[in-house]
């Protein structure tokens, strides 16, 4: 099975045009021609049967045949995490983060961030491409980059946590989190939070909260965060 994604295909549609990118990929790669199928998200919980009416390698269109809602999982996780310095490892938690199904990512510019500045086209692409590798119809929200300050400030819905290394006394997130509910975690960069950050967060109603015995790097954090969460949701 592959997946096609389109942002602009909503309910009720009779018909889909590709751009040329993907048009090109459909056409000239994948070899496809007039009366193949193709099945096609908009990334909002809808899936589409398509049939290929005009196989334009730069304007291919498809009539629909067929569409299904998808109804969204009964729970929402928020993952505000630090930037890497390398921008391979943070492309890597964002592929498998997508491929767990993660709901929205803020980064986040703390006082030990290594990368003040992030490429977002290049991250939406990324998570494009996880969301239809792995068959999923919800695109994750990337939101804009945020400094820690303004991101706590935020009237966030459901349970927050952030966490950190400062206190080996932490619970273990597990052990924290309700099943069918709102969660927002805050990961840090390399090196953790600052002891301010750290205050700042729980003065704002973030609980501490605690990832495993082992020191994590903020990919590898991040990605266990995810995992606790999607396991107390099965």
């Amino acid at each position: 099975m592959q997946l096609f994604y389109n942002p602009n295909l909503n309910s009720g549609a009779s018909e889909v045009v590709f751009d040329k990118k993907e048009s090109g990929h459909i056409i000239r790669v994948l070899r496809k021609v007039i009366g193949d199928k193709l099945l096609i998200t908009n990334g909002k919980g809808f899936l589409f049967e398509a049939e290929i009416i005009n196989a334009n390698p730069n304007k291919c269109k498809a009539e629909i045949i067929t569409e299904t809602y998808h109804k969204s999982d009964d729970f929402h996780l928020h993952i505000a995490v630090a930037p890497t310095k390398s921008n391979n490892r943070f492309e890597w938690f964002l592929e498998k983060a997508t491929e767990l199904g993660i709901d929205q990512i803020t980064p986040i510019i703390c006082e030990r961030s290594e990368r003040r500045r992030v490429k977002l086209n290049r991250f939406e692409r990324v998570i494009e491409s996880a969301m239809k590798q792995s068959l999923q119809y919800y695109l994750p929200k990337l939101e804009a980059p945020q400094s820690f300050s303004e991101f706590i400030k935020q009237d966030l819905p459901g349970d927050k946590f952030i966490a950190h290394c400062d206190d080996d006394e932490n619970v273990f997130l597990h052990q924290q989190l309700i099943p069918k509910t709102q969660v927002t975690i805050l990961i840090g960069p390399e090196g953790d939070f600052s002891p301010t950050e750290i205050q700042m967060a729980e003065k704002a109603g973030f609980k501490p909260t605690n990832l495993g015995n082992n020191r994590l790097r903020t990919e590898t954090a991040a990605i266990a965060a995810c995992h606790h969460v999607y396991l107390v949701n099965q």
